[in-house]
């Protein structure tokens, strides 16, 4: 099995609905991924242990209410990292701004609310950049699916 090139992080099981998304896409891309379930808050030190370790060379991170987990992520890695806000008590405002509002130094790349395709494809083109084989599957993938056409 190929190393996995983007690392899916979901702060709780109760996320499933959106990584099973975001993991889809990937799969339908051809990216090697893995998922973990591991929260900011209960999981800190087994997040950071992991995040340090790993060999993925983008991060997804999704996560509601307060989102910690895409910062935390972004504070101990250069690595990219992709948030995913998800809906919650407040739509997925809250998270969303958690996602958005990170201080300098410390970007999230952030999709909208509940979007974990477009966090999926976002990795696929980072990607992509140093990748002529994705690239031109991801081309083809979003001609078949959404029409997509390159101007």
């Amino acid at each position: 099995m190929a190393k996995p090139l983007v690392s899916v992080i979901a702060g709780s099981r109760s996320d499933e609905k959106i990584v099973n998304e975001v993991t889809s896409t990937l799969r339908e891309l051809g990216v090697e991924h893995e998922v973990q379930y591991l929260s900011a808050h209960r999981n800190h030190l087994q997040l950071e242990e992991y995040v340090k370790k790993s060999e993925a060379k983008v991060f997804i991170a999704i996560a509601g209410m307060a989102a910690h987990l895409p910062g935390f992520i972004a504070s101990i890695t250069s690595k990219p990292v992709i948030g995913v806000p998800v809906s919650g008590k407040l739509q997925g405002l809250d998270s969303l701004l958690s996602m958005v509002q990170m201080p300098r130094g410390f970007p999230v790349a952030t999709v909208g609310i509940d979007m974990g395709s477009n966090a999926a494809i976002l990795a696929a083109q980072m990607l992509a950049l140093s990748d002529e084989e994705l690239a031109s599957r991801l081309k083809q993938w979003r001609k078949e699916k959404y029409g997509w056409m390159e101007l």
